[in-house]
């Protein structure tokens, strides 16, 4: 078993010993029980992070833990990104939990026309900070120390502009009658960026796929089954770590 990793604000230079408190204190002292001897990571989720011993808990919410050499993660390449169609309830957070899991280096909520729900308001505010503590939470669970950013929720336009950046910039479209590749079949960089946009369970619009090809972006497909908005990101990532050698 790894060890658990929690995030602190920032880490702390030259010190021998620090104290982990507030939520991620107690969390590791009532929750986890952590005492002498256990090891675990502190991260600030920007990829940086200490491997570290436990000393002593104290009280219900304060670890104090002896730290290691601090490490800075290189960023991987290439550099994975999803955007991600608004998908109904709480799905929107499961996406973003699996995809973190996965691997995924920033996720892109996109506002689609045939999306049935739309961030707006306070409501949109509340819905984009769920995705950013999904984001943070899952990260830990899956002992990353470099986090998904999950960036402000944009329109086709402006995902039009980031396709037209992307070293590889594919749509995932199911229908094969449209033209749609395979994507295990596409060649891929090595480095750069990589977009992959997953339309709402409605689809894509013809003006969305439209604009995205005039943005240099391309349809393609995965399997033979067709995935759920909340799901075929986190396979199309699967397959490109897997085949760009990230998972190598």
């Amino acid at each position: 078993m790894t060890a658990p990793v929690f995030v602190v604000d920032e880490l702390p230079h030259g010190r021998a010993e620090f104290v982990l408190d507030g939520p991620e204190g107690r969390h590791a002292v009532s929750v986890k029980r952590l005492r002498a001897g256990e090891d675990v990571v502190l991260t600030d989720g920007a990829g940086r992070w200490a491997r570290a011993e436990v000393v002593a808990a104290e009280g219900k919410d304060r670890l104090v833990v002896r730290l290691g050499e601090t490490v800075e993660e290189p960023v991987e390449t290439p550099r994975i990104t999803v955007v991600q169609a608004l998908p109904k309830g709480d799905r929107g957070e499961l996406a973003v939990e699996t995809m973190t899991e996965t691997g995924v280096d920033r996720i892109v909520p996109w506002a689609a026309a045939r999306c049935i729900t739309q961030w707006r308001g306070e409501r949109g505010a509340k819905a984009l900070a769920k995705w950013r503590a999904t984001a943070r939470e899952a990260g830990k669970q899956s002992r990353r120390v470099r986090f998904p950013e999950v960036a402000e929720a944009s329109t086709a336009r402006q995902v039009a502009a980031l396709l037209a950046r992307a070293d590889f910039a594919a749509v995932l479209h199911e229908d094969r009658d449209y033209g749609s590749e395979p994507l295990a079949a596409a060649e891929l960089p090595a480095e750069g960026e990589i977009v992959l946009v997953v339309g709402p369970e409605g689809g894509v619009s013809p003006e969305e796929l439209a604009l995205f090809e005039e943005a240099g972006a391309k349809a393609y497909r995965l399997g033979r089954s067709v995935l759920r908005t909340s799901t075929a990101g986190t396979a199309a990532a699967a397959l490109v770590l897997g085949r760009t050698g990230r998972w190598s």
